[in-house]
């Protein structure tokens, strides 16, 4: 008899915080409305967190309105940019952003830091985007393998960051957008560096969209499109 009633206990338990999981995912800031993109954005998950905290609080109802415009702006990535993967991440303010990623493979030659031309097409693509949403900030990390040190990949992943930024601005890409501009070297790896395709992986620029203070000013106000 009372193995039953703690099996019930236990089970009522799970029930409780199964749901109060659920609930805390819904209520997340930033991730309300907007359109369903597919298989091609998906969602990182222990993401670090992007961009600074800009000090303004920020209503559920502002958020959803975030959430719904970085919906808009990760789907314009998706469809203009093919050589990059698109994915929803979580700023340091709990809204809604977008991740890019740029596989350095496509963007640069071994040990190089020159942009191609088929990743100036695309960047071209891209700086469209960054363009018609003025009010995204921006930052930029390069990646390397372990191939090397960090005395070389450091200033090597570095260089391919700047090498996007500057060409992204020859574009029409105001400057200003772009907030932390930065080389990782092989720090960060998302794959196993032993593999010849994880390495590969691991070369990579990542590009970060987030609601600047203006953003959320003007969804605080009720007037962001």
């Amino acid at each position: 008899m009372k193995k039953t009633k703690l099996m019930t206990l236990l089970m009522c338990l799970v029930m409780v915080f199964s749901c109060q999981t659920k609930q805390g995912t819904g209520a997340l800031i930033g991730t309300g409305g907007g359109a369903v993109l597919g298989a091609i954005i998906g969602r990182v998950a222990g993401n670090t967190a992007v961009g600074a905290a800009i000090g303004a609080t920020v209503g559920a109802g502002a958020g959803a309105m975030i959430g719904k415009r970085m919906d808009k702006v990760a789907k314009q990535t998706a469809e203009r940019v093919k050589n990059a993967k698109v994915e929803e991440v979580t700023d340091a303010n709990g809204l809604k952003a977008v991740k890019v990623t740029f596989d350095s493979g496509i963007l640069f030659a071994t040990n190089k830091a020159d942009l191609n031309q088929t990743s100036k097409n695309e960047l071209a693509k891209f700086s469209q985007v960054l363009k018609e949403n003025k009010d995204c900030l921006v930052d930029i990390y390069g990646h390397t393998d372990n191939t090397g040190n960090d005395g070389i990949n450091i200033p090597l992943s570095n260089s391919r960051a700047q090498s996007v930024v500057s060409y992204l601005t020859a574009c029409g890409v105001p400057y200003a957008q772009f907030q932390k501009v930065e080389g990782k070297g092989s720090a960060e790896p998302v794959a196993d560096n032993s593999s010849v395709s994880g390495r590969q992986q691991n070369r990579r620029v990542e590009v970060y969209l987030y609601a600047s203070k203006a953003m959320v000013d003007a969804a605080n106000n009720g007037t962001l499109k």
